[in-house]
């Protein structure tokens, strides 16, 4: 199924067979697969939120990506009818409510590449691979602390404790001093030391994963490639390259579940709608998991298969808010299933050249990060269900690796003469919008939500008569 709604370019189609190259071991080794003139790390400068525009293709072609209907993309560019050269009679292009919508500032320590954030409050948390986890506060660097090994792959905040995934295959914990909110101090790793030795003595707590080689079932033996936290029922999840997922009870920090889920590398794990728990592969798969009672105790349970491709499944995330999951692949193409239908398939959607490496969620909005620099803007239509691409954030010199989103609650400022523009800024939910990308750097947006539809843009392009 092919549509268009609403103020953008939006394009589902059902699934079918994507006859594609495996995408294989794109995902173990992040920084190989950025060589060739597609990843090149090329000057650009930073933009606002960029509506889609398209002026050769109907919204509903195939063709029809968002990232091809850019203002970076010259060859469909609608500059020549653009307000900012023709007066409007609609100013929705108003200087002011583009200075609070769109890129707002972009934090920058050449240390190394940006792989993991974390919003917690005002405070903002990076990983990168040179071990350190900085923290950031009004765009200023805050504080930070480094792990003696292993890059930072994934940050995750529980009450007073914070969870690190790393390389190495290590979770470590840090905790805030109660005296200085600028000192972190490292407390533990999962699994403990404890558990570890105990666990060691067994000679059938080993799994064999190579010829002559056992390890620990309840410790990774390889990166860690994801994290999520389901704070009601007080459960870990990770997700690793050694194509396991394990949980870990946080009161004790005991490994609960060792479970072989997949074929391939696990390259995301999302929890967050009930018991469930759904974890994407390298293999191609997403697989869902529900948690059901088992003698004294609990264990989680392989339910359905909701997606079997070719192409690997990069990046995971669910909407709590409208009990939606989305998946991004390497194809660069996200699906969608929702819960409320029985986790039925909603669509695709097409907005990126090459893989997506991140997503996130909040309100009715879903960012998405692609390899091809971009973030795509979508947001789900409360009625239909359907999806509409806002617009495309573009200024990253290079892939976008990590995405995280808080509300923006600032209140507007007064203003003494209220043109459309502002109006609808007043009265819209705003985001701010964190990507950590491989150039080096993460930049900092704010996206309203309900931006203007294209049908008041392209009313704005006409001159005055």
């Amino acid at each position: 199924m092919r549509g268009a709604q609403g103020g953008g370019a939006m394009v589902m189609e059902r699934p079918g067979r994507l006859n594609r190259r495996r995408f294989g071991a794109y995902l173990q080794s992040d920084p190989a697969i950025f060589s060739g003139s597609d990843y090149e790390f090329s000057s650009r400068h930073s933009s606002a939120v960029s509506p889609v525009y398209n002026y050769h293709k109907s919204p509903a072609s195939s063709d029809a990506s968002p990232s091809l209907m850019s203002p970076w993309n010259q060859s469909a560019s609608p500059y020549s009818k653009s307000p900012w050269i023709v007066t409007s009679r609609m100013n929705l292009y108003d200087d002011e409510f583009y200075a609070r919508n769109g890129l707002i500032g972009s934090l920058v320590r050449e240390e190394g590449h940006v792989y993991s954030l974390a919003v917690a409050g005002d405070l903002l948390y990076t990983g990168s691979d040179s071990k350190n986890i900085r923290v950031w506060k009004n765009l200023k660097e805050y504080t930070g602390f480094k792990s003696s090994s292993g890059l930072v792959k994934s940050i995750i905040f529980c009450a007073d404790r914070i969870f690190t995934g790393h390389q190495d295959g290590k979770i470590r914990i840090w905790k805030v001093s109660s005296k200085n909110p600028k000192s972190h101090s490292r407390i533990g790793s999962l699994p403990t030391l404890k558990e570890f030795v105990k666990s060691s003595m067994n000679p059938r707590n080993y799994v064999k994963v190579r010829r002559h080689h056992n390890v620990l079932r309840i410790r990774h033996f390889d990166a860690i490639s994801s994290m999520s936290l389901n704070e009601e029922l007080g459960l870990l999840y990770s997700g690793s390259w050694d194509k396991t997922m394990k949980v870990w009870r946080i009161s004790n920090s005991k490994c609960l579940e060792s479970i072989s889920a997949h074929d391939d590398a696990v390259n995301a794990v999302a929890s967050g709608l009930e018991s469930l728990v759904f974890t994407g592969s390298a293999d191609g798969t997403v697989k869902v998991w529900r948690r059901e009672m088992q003698g004294k105790g609990t264990k989680h349970f392989l339910v359905h298969v909701l997606l079997k491709q070719e192409n690997a499944v990069t990046a995971l995330a669910v909407n709590r808010h409208s009990a939606v999951l989305y998946s991004g692949s390497s194809d660069g193409v996200v699906n969608y299933w929702e819960s409320e239908k029985q986790l039925s398939h909603g669509g695709i959607l097409r907005g990126h050249k090459l893989a997506v490496l991140c997503l996130a969620t909040a309100g009715n909005m879903m960012f998405s990060g692609s390899a091809d620099k971009n973030i795509c803007v979508w947001r789900r239509e409360e009625n239909s269900g359907s999806h509409t691409c806002l617009s495309i954030l573009t200024g990253h010199a290079g892939p976008v690796k990590c995405l995280a989103v808080k509300e923006d609650k600032e209140e507007s400022p007064s203003l003494p003469e209220e043109t459309a523009a502002r109006k609808l800024y007043n009265s819209s939910r705003r985001w701010i919008v964190y990507s950590g990308s491989l150039d080096r750097s993460v930049k900092v947006w704010r996206v309203a939500e309900n931006a203007p539809e294209l049908f008041k843009l392209r009313e704005a392009e006409r001159p005055y008569k």
